[in-house]
């Protein structure tokens, strides 16, 4: 076993920080995706893409037009 050069011990454990790093962003943005938080901006962009000529609904008056859609078809959800 040879001994590395400081150089080379900073850099070894800063491509872990960044691996880490990395990982844990992927992690946190497949949670989101789970759990809808990225659904409001796609419907935006869905809505100024194919319906210009009207404004999207609030981020609030959205939620609640899912949340509500989602009580009148429970077959949709797992519980």
């Amino acid at each position: 076993m040879t001994a590395r050069g400081d150089g080379q011990a900073a850099r070894a454990a800063g491509n872990g920080q960044a691996t880490f790093a990395a990982a844990m962003k992927a992690a946190w943005s497949y949670i989101g995706a789970v759990m809808g938080d990225h659904d409001y901006r796609r419907y935006v962009a869905h809505h100024s893409a194919r319906h210009p000529d009207t404004p999207p609904l609030s981020e609030r008056a959205y939620w609640r037009m899912r949340h509500d859609e989602q009580e009148a078809n429970p077959q949709g959800r797992c519980c």
